[in-house]
C-alpha cells in the first residue's frame, strides 16, 4: 500500500508536503531516516537482534578463555564453540538453541552450495582450539624456536606461539571476524535471497509481523545483520558510534573504529551508520531500490575493514622485523595472518564476489606459512601479499600502513 509523501533526510529533517496538485498524483511511501537507529511500530520498538548477541557474547568467552591454560582445555574451548556440555559461565547462554560454529561460513551467498568448503573452515577454527590446547599448552614455559612451539617475548609480556610462530588466539579471534561476522552480514543476511525470502516483501507491505513480535521477517532479518556490527551488550544500539574505539567489542566494530581513526578512510564509521539506518528506513517505506543501494554501501565499507587491517599488520609485522622485535613482528603477523584468512569472506558489490577469492586466500597463507612461517617469512613476501590486497581493494599500501 503507497502512503504519504514525505522525505526526511538525515540529520536535517527536510520535509516535503503534499499541495493540492500533488495530491492528484501517484502516492509515494515515506522515507524516514531517524537520526538514531530506533523504528517503532504502535509506539512500541520494531529493533530486536538478540540472537546475535547472544554470539557475540558467546564469542568473547571463548576468546577470553583461548590463553587461559590453568582452566581451559581442548574439551571446553571445543564446547564453547558449538555450545554442548553447558560450557558457558552465563546459564543464559548455555541454555541458548544458538552456537558459534552453527554461523561461521554459513552464509546463503558463499556457502549454501558449497557445504565442503563450510566444512572445512569450521575445520579450521577447530584445529586452531585443539592445537592452541594441546601443542602450545604443553610448550608454554619453552621459549619458541623455528618449529618448536612455546613463548616469545613481547614488550614486557610474552606472547604463544606455534611451531610456525602463529599465535593461535589471533588466528582464531580475527578469522571470527570475518568467518562469522561479516560473512553473516553481507553475505547472508542483506543479500536479496535472504531479505526477499518467500513472501517476504508482501508481508513487509500489509505490516504482517511474526508470531509474538512487533516487527516484520523483513524488518528483523535486517536488523539480524545490524546486530552482528552493533550487537556487543557494551555499545548502545541506537547511537553505537557514540562509543566507536571505545567499545568492549573485539570483533568487526573495534576495528572499524580503528580504521575510521586513519585520516585515509575517515567517516567509514558514519557511511556504515547511516547506510543501516536509510536502509531499514527504506524497507519500512517499501523502497527497495533505496536499500539494495545501502546494501552495497555497507558490504563495500566493512569489506575494507578486513583489507585495510590485513596489509596493516602485514606492513607492521615488517617494521618490527626491521627492528629486530621478533614477538610484535610474530604478534603482527599473527593478526595479518587472521584478516587474510577473513578476506575470503568480503564482498565487492560490482562483482558480488570476494575482493580476493579463495584460492589467493590460500596462496597467501601458503607464503606466510612456508617453511617455518613466520621464522622464514620475508619483507618481499610481506610486501607482495599487500600490494595484492591493496590493488583489488583501491587503496594503497602507504595509505593502511600510515
Amino acid at each position: 500500500m503507497k502512503r504519504l509523501a514525505l522525505i526526511a533526510f538525515t540529520a536535517g529533517l527536510t520535509l516535503t508536503s503534499c499541495s493540492s496538485d500533488d495530491a492528484q498524483l501517484p502516492m509515494e511511501n515515506t522515507l524516514v531516516i531517524p537520526q538514531n537507529y530506533t523504528f517503532e511500530r504502535g509506539n512500541a520498538t520494531t529493533v530486536n537482534f538478540e540472537g546475535q548477541t547472544t554470539r557475540l557474547q558467546m564469542s568473547a568467552e571463548i576468546l577470553s578463555s583461548f590463553t587461559d591454560f590453568e582452566n581451559a582445555t581442548a574439551e571446553s574451548l571445543s564446547n564453547m564453540f558449538s555450545n554442548e556440555n553447558s560450557p558457558f559461565s552465563s546459564a543464559a547462554l548455555n541454555e541458548s538453541s544458538k552456537s558459534v560454529k552453527s554461523k561461521v561460513a554459513a552464509s546463503s551467498l558463499y556457502f549454501s552450495s558449497n557445504t565442503v568448503e563450510s566444512t572445512e573452515i569450521k575445520a579450521d577454527f577447530e584445529a586452531f582450539i585443539e592445537e592452541q590446547m594441546t601443542v602450545v599448552k604443553a610448550n608454554k614455559d619453552l621459549l619458541a624456536e623455528p618449529g618448536v612451539a612455546g613463548q616469545i617475548a613481547a614488550g614486557s609480556g610474552v606472547r604463544y606461539v606455534n611451531g610456525k610462530g602463529l599465535e593461535l588466539n589471533q588466528a582464531f579471534a580475527k578469522g571470527l571476524i570475518g568467518g562469522l561476522v561479516l560473512d553473516q552480514i553481507i553475505n547472508n543476511y542483506l543479500t536479496t535471497a535472504v531479505l526477499d525470502e518467500g513472501d517476504n516483501r508482501i508481508k513487509n507491505a500489509n505490516g504482517v509481523v511474526e508470531d509474538g513480535t512487533n516487527f516484520t521477517t523483513m524488518e528483523h532479518t535486517w536488523d539480524e545483520a545490524y546486530g552482528y556490527l552493533y550487537g556487543d551488550p557494551s555499545i548502545p544500539s541506537a547511537n553505537p558510534n557514540s562509543v566507536l574505539g571505545q567499545s568492549q567489542d573485539k570483533l568487526l566494530f573495534d576495528y572499524l573504529g580503528e580504521v575510521d581513526a586513519d585520516p585515509d578512510f575517515a567517516g567509514l564509521a558514519t557511511s556504515t551508520f547511516d547506510a543501516f539506518k536509510k536502509g531499514r528506513a527504506a524497507i519500512v517505506a517499501e523502497n527497495y531500490e533505496i536499500r539494495d543501494e545501502q546494501v552495497s554501501i555497507i558490504s563495500s565499507n566493512l569489506s575494507k575493514v578486513i583489507g585495510v587491517r590485513s596489509v596493516r599488520y602485514l606492513q607492521n609485522a615488517k617494521k618490527a622485523f626491521e627492528n629486530n622485535n621478533k614477538g610484535r613482528a610474530f604478534n603482527q603477523l599473527s593478526e595479518g595472518f587472521g584478516f587474510v584468512y577473513s578476506l575470503r569472506f568480503t564482498n565487492n558489490p560490482a562483482t558480488n564476489m570476494p575482493y580476493i577469492n579463495k584460492a589467493q586466500v590460500d596462496e597467501f597463507k601458503a607464503q606466510l606459512l612456508a617453511g617455518n612461517g613466520f621464522w622464514d617469512v620475508t619483507p618481499q613476501t610481506l610486501d607482495s601479499i599487500s600490494e595484492e590486497i591493496a590493488t583489488a581493494f583501491g587503496f594503497t599500501v602507504a595509505q593502511a600502513a600510515e
